[in-house]
C-alpha cells in the first residue's frame, strides 16, 4: 500500500491537484424520484411564521476547484468564524477564513483500491472540532484505513484513531466533550457508532429500519449533531430528521422521528438553543428551515450559489453552507463552495 505524503503543518493557499474527481454514482431512477419527492416536499412544507428565524443576505465567500477533488464535505467552526472543512475526494482538511483564504491542514492516506461502499473512491467526510482545537475526521475507504482519525491543533499528519469495519461508512461525526464521545453516523450500514475520544474499537450505539438506507438509495444515517441530551441523525434515503435521546447511563433510547419529507437531506445544524434546524438537501439545492413540529420552508436556494449543498453550521448569527457540486455531470459550470448568510433569531 502507497501512502501520499501528509501536512506537516499549515500550508497557506491552493493544494496540489490530486487528479479527476470521481462522481458519486446516482441511484436508479434519481431523476424520477427527485421530481416525485420535490413535488411531495412542496405541499408538505408549511407555510413562513411570524417566528421563524431569518436567513438573508447569503455570499460566497470562496469557490474551490473540482477538478481537484476539492469537494467540500463538512464542516467545523473556529471561534474567530473560519471554517474548517473536509475536502471529500481530495482527501484534505483545510481551513477557510473569512476572507476566503485557504489554509491545508492535513491530507489522509492514500489507499491502494479503495473499495468504499456506493463510492468507490476513498472520501473524508464528517468533521468535528474539540476545544482545545484538535479535529476528528471520518475516512471511509472500504479497506483498514475506515475510521475516526485525529489532527492536532494547527493541523499535522493525522493519526487513525477508530478502527471501522472494512464496509462501515463512516459519515456524520460529532465530539461530546462532557463524557469524552465521538458519535458517528454510518450511511452504509445504518446505525450510529460510539467511540471514547481515546480511540480503540467503535460500538454499535444505536441501530434499526429508522437508520438504515432504502433499496432506491444507498444513503441511511449520514448527518449528525449532539444536541439538547440526545442525537440528532438525518437519514438520505428516507428524507427523515431523527432524535435519539441519551439515556442517564449514556445509551440510546428509541429512535424519534422528528421531521420527513427532506428528500435527500445530507448534514444540518441547530439555529440557536431550540430544535429549530436549517437542513442541507443535497439533490434539490436547497437549504430548508424545520421547525420543532417537523413543517418546513425552503430559505437558501442554487440562485443564491447552492450546487449539491451538504452540510450547515450555524456560528453566532452567521450561517455556512458547504456545496459539492458533484451530482450533476451534464453541469457545464460545476461550483464547489463555501456560502455565507446572515441569521437572525426572533
Amino acid at each position: 500500500m502507497t501512502t501520499a505524503p501528509t501536512a506537516t503543518g499549515p500550508m497557506s493557499t491552493r493544494p496540489r491537484a490530486t487528479g479527476p474527481v470521481p462522481r458519486r454514482p446516482r441511484p436508479a431512477r434519481l431523476a424520477t424520484a427527485v421530481a416525485a419527492a420535490t413535488a411531495l416536499a412542496l405541499l408538505a412544507a408549511g407555510p413562513a411564521s411570524a417566528g421563524d428565524p431569518t436567513v438573508t443576505d447569503p455570499r460566497i465567500v470562496a469557490h474551490f476547484d473540482l477538478a481537484q477533488g476539492q469537494t467540500p464535505e463538512n464542516i467545523a467552526l473556529e471561534p474567530d468564524g473560519s471554517a474548517n472543512l473536509t475536502w471529500a475526494f481530495a482527501r484534505q482538511v483545510v481551513r477557510v477564513d473569512k476572507h476566503g483564504e485557504v489554509t491545508l491542514l492535513a491530507e489522509l492516506p492514500d489507499v491502494a483500491d479503495p473499495q468504499t461502499p456506493g463510492i468507490g473512491a476513498a472520501v473524508v467526510l464528517g468533521i468535528a472540532r474539540a476545544l482545545d482545537g484538535t479535529l476528528y475526521v471520518t475516512y471511509a475507504t472500504g479497506r483498514e484505513e475506515t475510521g475516526i482519525w485525529r489532527i492536532g491543533p494547527g493541523g499535522g499528519a493525522p493519526e487513525q484513531i477508530g478502527f471501522f469495519p472494512a464496509g462501515a461508512m463512516p459519515n456524520g461525526l460529532a465530539f461530546d466533550e462532557e463524557c469524552g464521545t465521538l458519535y458517528t453516523a454510518d450511511s452504509a450500514l445504518g446505525r450510529v457508532w460510539s467511540l471514547p475520544v481515546t480511540g480503540g474499537t467503535p460500538t454499535v450505539w444505536a441501530a434499526g429500519p429508522a437508520l438504515e438506507a432504502t433499496p432506491a438509495l444507498p444513503f441511511g444515517a449520514n448527518g449528525l449533531k449532539v444536541h439538547d441530551g440526545a442525537v440528532w441523525v438525518s437519514n438520505t434515503a428516507r428524507g427523515t430528521l431523527l432524535r435519539i435521546p441519551v439515556k442517564p447511563d449514556e445509551s440510546a433510547g428509541p429512535v424519534e422521528i422528528r421531521a420527513t419529507g427532506l428528500d435527500f437531506i445530507d448534514d444540518f445544524d441547530f439555529t440557536g438553543h431550540g430544535d429549530t434546524v436549517l437542513a442541507a438537501l443535497i439533490e434539490s439545492n436547497r437549504v430548508e428551515l424545520v421547525r420543532p413540529d417537523g413543517t418546513h420552508r425552503t430559505v437558501l436556494t442554487a440562485a443564491d450559489g447552492l450546487d449539491n449543498p451538504t452540510s450547515v453550521a450555524v456560528g453566532g448569527k452567521t450561517v455556512h453552507v458547504t456545496s459539492g457540486a458533484f451530482l450533476d455531470p451534464a453541469n457545464p459550470t460545476p461550483d464547489p463552495n463555501l456560502l455565507v448568510a446572515k441569521l437572525k433569531r426572533k
